[in-house]
């Protein structure tokens, strides 16, 4: 009779929906390395990646109830989530940059904005390289799932 396991990474998050801080923090530790080396490798600044990382994972404990398994592993829901509000924070602080530019500065800023490589793409070829390297097992294979195949899990 084959015995029915359940991937323990979905229970602390099925765990985590009902409240379960202990969860929360199992979640917390197993997966924080992996969130802040994406962060950091789009954001390239540690203490944006430490504040993005609180971010990541308030909203992980928000939208835990959210989180369906049919649409992919933790592990991709989290770096989804990571992804997309580090490129996000990329986006907000160039907008703030901008702002910070004289009016005699605007042409220069124009030209090298139009020259620039496009900031998602270039983040996630970064990304990719850099944390795909440095890791193995499942965590690598959750972020080739995602980036080359598809799976999404919002």
């Amino acid at each position: 009779m084959p015995v029915n396991t359940v991937d323990p990474s979905m229970e602390l998050i099925r765990r985590m929906a009902s409240g379960d801080k202990a969860a929360f923090e199992a979640f917390y530790d197993a997966y924080a390395s992996l969130a802040y080396t994406m962060a950091f490798r789009i954001l390239a600044s540690r203490p944006e990646a430490e504040d993005l990382l609180q971010e990541v994972f308030l909203e992980a404990w928000r939208r835990a109830g959210n989180y369906d398994p049919k649409r992919g592993r933790p592990e991709a829901w989290l770096i989804t989530i990571t992804r997309s509000r580090a490129i996000d924070r990329v986006r907000s602080l160039r907008r703030k940059e901008r702002g910070k530019v004289s009016l005699d500065q605007e042409g220069h800023e124009n030209l090298a904005q139009s020259e620039a490589p496009d900031m998602e793409n270039l983040g996630l070829k970064i990304t990719l390289k850099g944390v795909l390297a440095g890791l193995g097992g499942i965590h690598r294979e959750v972020l080739e799932l995602a980036y080359f195949e598809g799976y999404t899990q919002t």
